[in-house]
């Protein structure tokens, strides 16, 4: 074991910040080298973590931090450097997919040496039962028992990958507390901003195959990585000058014809080797593209008193919603609370128990679903996104080679015959993703699309839904996520109560406090506003005080009638507006301008008058439910 390295810390500290006073490191690498084959992950990382730190390593998706976490748990050599390791500590690694063993839960804890009490005490933390069977676990448990049998086991170093993905909300806060009541150190990756705010106090960058090292929480990180990204290009701009002065001279000077200087000429190849390798490092962005497809109708779905069970267990008991064409629609709840059962209902694939679910027209629904089930593991990357066959796929409505449509992702050419076994889980989802973009959509359904995937996907990911024309609906746990990009939040408690409320996560927890821990009580419906008139006036004077008219119950005869005038043009319209401009061809401009202008021109009247019915049926039926209620 080799002693532990002097810290050089204080060099890569931001200019204005603190020194922090230097502890003896439990942990350090020094000069870390790692090659895979000819792929070089690692060439010069240092590293060090000090007793009852918080650090989080960020780096892009491929950069090698699972790999990195696993060498600082010895779970593999390093081809050159130093690992040093105080002795006798504890380590407790919980890898991006754990495996979870033994007949339960409570075994799979104490077969790292845990007692049965501390394990015990530990699943109760995450809500699991001891003598749950380690079979047949939801992705949220397995994550649960494998932290659970983590703080256990009172390690000194808990190394944590991705320890957000598919754990709820409440799990993720749980997660947060046990981090702050540890005397452990932590090093953890994760995509998830909120999480990693609350929780470190430093950050490890790892990106062109090295470490920089920010003495600060994640808050100040991503500033902090554009500054150093800036400084890069900077240096290569600079570079880029000195080659470019270095080969006029060489090629212009008198010396550089007659001379043959070589020493200059070795110069010149060094400087271009160099930039090379800058190139070579810049690692290239996920191309992202997203189409919305056609206009769909300006009512997506609309769901009126639905209650759904099963068995015993009430999922949602006379929830209400309007979707509306453009929202951007988040659900959220603990896991288990129905979330993806009232997506099948609100997608009309599911029907409820009582109560109604009204879909709009023209919709074309995209899904990607959490569980993956769509992946089967034995296929090939080249087949998942080719499942009729073929070397091409049909990208929202034109033909792209496999091979380019997967480097838009990322992917290598050389993993496109691998089978999906293979990939990591941010190239599973990535995959998703591609399959999931490739046709056009108005209607977006994303079921816990941050799992696995780094920052910058998720930025581009993000942007991309920001100006997406279409509608999504939302399931995730990444607060931040929601935040960012949802206009309204609909919640569910996981005992039949389902609300919804303008903005974000924030937003939600701020307006129902209580909600999710039994304290949430079902507002009164407000009484209906009714218009005062001649016939609900009191009336003073020689005619006395007339009682008010009865309140109506059902639409009048002429709502009624326009009500079922503005659902037939609803479905008729679309596919007429479809009709007429299949008609409107370049031949059909240059030949009969005059009637390419008349058809255009029905077109608009169509489109005005299905605008307008659909803003009379919202109208009408929004009457119809509060007279009915």
């Amino acid at each position: 074991m080799a002693s532990p390295p002097k810290s050089s810390r204080a060099e890569q500290t931001p200019k204005g910040d603190a020194k922090r006073v230097a502890k003896p490191p439990i942990v350090a690498l020094k000069d870390v080298k790692l090659q895979d084959g000819p792929l070089m992950l690692f060439d010069g990382v240092d590293l060090s973590i000090e007793a009852r730190s918080r650090a989080c390593l960020v780096g892009k998706n491929g950069a090698g931090k699972s790999t990195l976490m696993k060498l600082i748990a010895g779970e593999i050599e390093q081809d050159g450097g130093a690992r040093f390791v105080q002795p006798g500590l504890r380590f407790a690694f919980v890898p991006q997919e754990p495996l979870i063993t033994g007949a339960t839960v409570h075994d799979y804890c104490t077969a790292g040496g845990a007692a049965d009490y501390e394990a015990d005490a530990a699943l109760a933390t995450f809500g699991l039962d001891p003598e749950k069977s380690t079979q047949g676990l939801s992705g949220g448990e397995i994550r649960r028992a494998a932290l659970s049998r983590a703080f256990a086991e009172s390690p000194d170093l808990i190394l944590l990958d991705e320890p957000t993905n598919h754990l709820d909300i409440f799990a993720i806060e749980t997660l947060e507390a046990e981090l702050s009541r540890s005397r452990a150190a932590c090093l953890v990756v994760s995509h998830d901003r909120a999480f990693l705010e609350r929780i470190t106090g430093r950050c490890f960058w790892l990106a062109h195959r090295k470490v920089r090292t920010l003495e600060l929480g994640f808050s100040a990180f991503e500033e902090w990585a554009e500054k150093m990204e800036g400084e890069e290009q900077e240096k290569l701009r600079r570079l880029e000058k000195a080659i470019e002065r270095e080969t006029y001279t060489f090629y212009r000077s008198i010396t550089g014809r007659r001379g043959r200087n070589e020493g200059r000429a070795a110069a010149l190849n060094a400087m271009r080797e160099q930039k090379s390798a800058i190139l070579k490092d810049q690692s290239r962005t996920m191309e992202l593209v997203l189409d919305a497809g056609g206009t769909s109708g300006k009512l997506v779905a609309q769901a009126k008193d639905i209650v759904k069970k099963f068995g015993e267990r009430t999922i949602v008991s006379g929830f209400s919603t309007r979707m509306i064409r453009g929202d951007r629609i988040a659900i959220v709840g603990p896991n288990g609370a129905g979330k993806t059962t009232l997506i099948k209902l609100l997608l009309g694939e599911l029907e409820p128990d009582s109560g109604s679910v009204k879909l709009g027209t023209q919709l074309e629904v995209a899904y990607l679903d959490q569980a993956r089930d769509d992946l089967k593991k034995d296929v090939t990357l080249w087949d998942a996104l080719t499942p009729n066959g073929g070397d091409s796929i049909l990208v929202r409505g034109r033909s792209v080679h496999v091979a380019a449509y997967a480097r838009d992702f990322l992917f290598r050419d050389g993993q496109l015959r691998q089978p999906v076994s293979t990939l990591s889980g941010g190239e599973r989802n990535r995959l998703l993703l591609a399959r999931a973009l490739a046709k056009p959509a108005n209607l977006l359904v994303l079921d816990e699309p941050t799992n696995d995937l780094d920052m910058e996907t998720l930025d581009l990911l993000e942007e991309l839904l920001a100006d997406y024309d279409g509608t999504l609906l939302l399931v995730s746990h990444d607060r931040d996520f929601i935040d960012r990009l949802a206009s309204s939040t609909i919640a569910l408690d996981g005992r039949g109560n389902a609300i919804e409320t303008p903005g974000g996560w924030t937003d939600f927890m701020r307006q129902n406090p209580g909600f999710f821990d039994g304290r949430y009580k079902a507002a009164e419906p407000s009484p209906l506003r009714v218009e005062e008139g001649p016939a609900t006036r009191s009336v003073l004077g020689g005619e006395g005080n007339r009682s008010p008219a009865p309140k109506p119950v059902k639409l009048t005869f002429k709502d009624q009638r326009r009500l079922e005038e503005a659902e037939k043009q609803m479905a008729d319209l679309p596919a007429e507006i479809v009709r007429l401009e299949a008609a409107l061809t370049p031949d059909l401009y240059a030949k009969e301008a005059k009637r390419f202008d008349a058809i255009t021109k029905t077109i608009d009247d169509a489109r005005a008058a299905l605008a307008l019915a659909e803003e009379d049926w919202l109208a009408l039926e929004a009457k119809r439910s509060g007279l009915e209620g």
